[in-house]
């Protein structure tokens, strides 16, 4: 008999690289996400990049595409990225859910926020991927991210660009989604820009310092 939903959580094999977890998480059924997800969207990038960009989840073109940040707030990570001065080869972009959680209105695919037990479930191909990684920094990119890996009392608003050793040791800065300024007031969309990346200026002191 499977284990209750809220006891199920992903089992990545132990040691393994990103392409044996790439390969496991293709088949990953620790949540009920995948029924109406096209396909599983892991991590992408550099096997050592120095930085990691962990988002929420996949949106509608990266669960049809399989690839992370590949949509329009993929473009405004990117973008931020130059502006700061971060090379985008030393980075690896990944989420902490895989599937892409939504919802029908007409024909097009509503983004839902995944619930607890789904982060939960989820949860252990992210720490898999750091354990394979090794980063010399992670980016929490939003609320959902940040509190799955620092706690349900984190606050983005408070603590963002900020640097912080995470619960492994790896030293960790809190921001927004680069989805929450595609969102914003259109005539504040270039203040919003500037404050991402005024937040990630301790992660490229960081790299420039190593």
């Amino acid at each position: 008999m499977s284990a209750p939903v809220h006891q199920r959580r992903a089992t990545p094999p132990e040691g393994a690289g990103l392409d044996a977890l790439r390969e496991a998480a293709a088949g990953c059924r620790a949540c009920d996400l995948w029924r109406g997800a096209t396909q599983t969207v892991f991590g992408e990038g550099k096997r050592r990049a120095r930085v990691v960009m962990v988002g929420e989840q996949p949106g509608d073109r990266e669960d049809r595409e399989g690839r992370p940040f590949v949509g329009p707030a993929g473009h405004v990570l990117d973008e931020a990225l130059e502006r700061a001065g971060i090379d985008r080869d030393a980075v690896y972009v990944t989420n902490i859910v895989k599937h892409f959680k939504w919802k029908p209105r007409g024909k097009r695919r509503i983004h839902m926020t995944p619930s607890r037990i789904e982060i939960v479930a989820c949860q252990p191909w992210f720490w898999a991927e750091m354990r394979a990684i090794r980063p010399e920094a992670v980016v929490l990119l939003g609320a959902v991210a940040a509190k799955a890996v620092l706690g349900p009392g984190f606050r983005v608003t408070r603590e963002r660009g900020r640097m912080l050793e995470g619960p492994a040791g790896q030293m960790m800065l809190a921001t927004v989604h680069p989805a929450s300024i595609l969102r914003g007031d259109p005539d504040l969309r270039g203040q919003l820009m500037d404050e991402l990346i005024a937040d990630l200026t301790p992660v490229r002191a960081l790299l420039d310092a190593s």
